[in-house]
């Protein structure tokens, strides 16, 4: 096992009092390619680090003079990114934990072989080299394998795994930081994006109708099929991270899988892909013409999120009469900043003390962070793409008050089910659509009477709103859907729109980064598996 070429060998730093007995140790090391200093004591260490620049530490804890804590301890002071590897005789758990605690790289009990130090040195310094060449061979092997499957996918089933396969491969390149291989991901994904759009223009309209039954589960199916099971008498909690991805939701899950279980599931957003419609779809259990139909008064035609989305909690506790033929004990409650973090949480605890209560969350600060990133300047440059997206969602959710509701679930017990309500997709390209000033406003889909698109390839348009189990419009009214990364622009507003969205994060439309997200369940480690 030699290091990966390098254009310096790379120098070790290994301090301890019997530094003649591991001669044989230093040795290996040098005939790996390594340059290895030694001495027998910390003071004498210290004066070296100051001098002199090392990748790696090796720090004996029990020396005559100073301690390896000690010395630790003030070369944190100089060098708070100094790589070390505590070596010592001690097995007590002490020593360890507050090793462990001033950030080692990585903890040897003496004696040690010269092959197991070689593995831990090989491990910190030249593994991220070692990984990203691994990611890079094992893509080149697949990339053929992905090509010939993009060809073949036909059921909603490949697509959704095509598609989860993609956006694994971009965040494990990226990790790797083999960012040149992305373009060839993102490659496959526009060809993938294309025929899917092609695809759901064909079978949508099937799918809602109740035409054979190889359809897809969509955001109507959600709560009967994932919450509802598990209502009894333990609180269950129900998360909606509003316009998640499943990149982002990918990134994420790590921070949560050493408190749960994690059983993921794929599903397809309806159309449009937007919150007062997919949402709406998932709280009722019910298409946007079935709500319209039950609850004339709550069917805004204007469009507007706020008064198309006012009544949630009335649908959940609706749908969940009708799968349990019983008044279930039901908080909602909507999160749109984390500045009231703790009284949220302080509301979650009350709720929970409810015998058989469901507890759904709607966080709504990565749809902000999408809508709010066409307006700044400054989050767009953030944000730039989706590598940036996923990063920045990420650090948001670490630090989030979702987070921590989650925390305090999987602490308690009390089983999740988590999902979003729709995705989004990165726009780059401009399609021209004529409409006049009544049509709704959304970059992705529009309805209003004699819309018109210069280009019929870019979108799914319907003169019949059952295609889209929408709510039937005034005579004349066209409903046009936008595929692949295309947003709509106005012949007279070209320019400006070009200048203003192109880069967007926008969602309303066809594409799998928007219609194909995720659904897990979450169950507390300890507990029995969910079935």
């Amino acid at each position: 096992m030699k290091p990966l070429p390098s254009t310096r060998a790379k120098r070790i730093l290994w301090v301890d009092d019997e530094i003649d007995r591991l001669r044989p140790h230093l040795l290996f090391l040098q005939q790996r390619g390594y340059h290895v200093d030694a001495i027998a004591n910390g003071d004498d260490a210290l004066v070296l680090l100051r001098r002199n620049h090392y990748d790696l530490v090796m720090l004996d804890e029990q020396m005559p003079g100073r301690r390896g804590l000690e010395v630790l301890a003030i070369l944190r002071r100089q060098d708070p990114n100094a790589r070390v590897v505590m070596v010592t005789k001690s097995e007590e758990d002490r020593t360890m934990t507050e090793a462990i605690g001033r950030r080692v790289e990585d903890y040897l009990v003496k004696p040690t072989s010269p092959r197991q130090v070689l593995s831990v040195v090989t491990r910190i310094l030249e593994g991220s080299s070692i990984r990203q060449q691994q990611v890079a061979r094992d893509f080149a092997a697949r990339f053929g394998s992905l090509s010939a499957l993009r060809a073949e996918v036909r059921t909603h089933e490949r697509f959704a795994s095509l598609y989860a396969e993609l956006v694994d491969w971009h965040i494990r390149l990226d990790q790797a930081g083999e960012t040149g291989l992305l373009d060839s991901v993102n490659g496959i994904m526009a060809e993938l994006r294309h025929d899917f759009g092609t695809w759901i223009t064909r079978n949508y309209p099937r799918w809602v109708k109740g035409a054979g039954s190889a359809r897809p589960e969509l955001s109507t199916d959600i709560v009967k099929t994932h919450v509802a099971p598990l209502l009894g008498t333990d609180p269950v909690v129900f998360v909606i991270l509003d316009c998640m991805r499943l990149d982002q939701w990918r990134v994420i899950a790590p921070l949560l899988s050493p408190m749960f279980e994690i059983q993921e599931k794929l599903y397809y957003s309806i159309l449009p892909t937007a919150t007062p419609y997919a949402r709406n779809a998932i709280f009722g259990g019910l298409f946007p013409d079935e709500i319209a139909r039950l609850r004339p008064g709550w069917w805004d035609a204007s469009d507007d999120e706020g008064s198309l989305n006012a009544f949630e909690d009335e649908l959940l506790a609706a749908q969940l009469w009708r799968l349990t033929g019983r008044d279930v004990p039901l908080h909602y409650e909507k999160i749109f900043t984390d500045r009231e973090g703790e009284q949220v949480r302080a509301r979650f605890r009350s709720a929970v003390r409810t015998e058989g209560s469901l507890v759904a969350l709607v966080f709504n600060f990565v749809d902000l962070m999408t809508h709010g990133r066409s307006e700044s300047p400054v989050l767009m440059e953030v944000a730039r793409d989706e590598v940036a997206l996923r990063n920045l969602t990420r650090a948001w959710f670490e630090r989030s008050t979702a987070f921590q509701v989650l925390k305090e679930a999987a602490m308690a017990g009390y089983p999740v089910v988590l999902t979003t309500d729709h995705g989004s997709i990165h726009c780059n390209r401009p399609t021209t659509i004529y409409a006049r000033k009544d049509a709704t406003t959304n970059l992705r889909y529009k309805f209003g009477v004699d819309l018109r698109t210069a280009s019929r390839s870019t979108v799914f348009s319907t003169k019949r709103a059952r295609d889209l189990r929408l709510p039937g419009g005034r005579m004349g009214t066209t409903y046009v859907v936008a595929r692949d990364d295309y947003f709509m622009v106005y012949p007279t507003k070209l320019r400006e729109y070009q200048s203003r969205y192109r880069g967007s994060f926008l969602h309303g439309g066809i594409s799998p980064e928007e219609m194909i997200v995720p659904v897990a369940r979450l169950q507390p480690r300890g507990r029995s598996t969910l079935d």
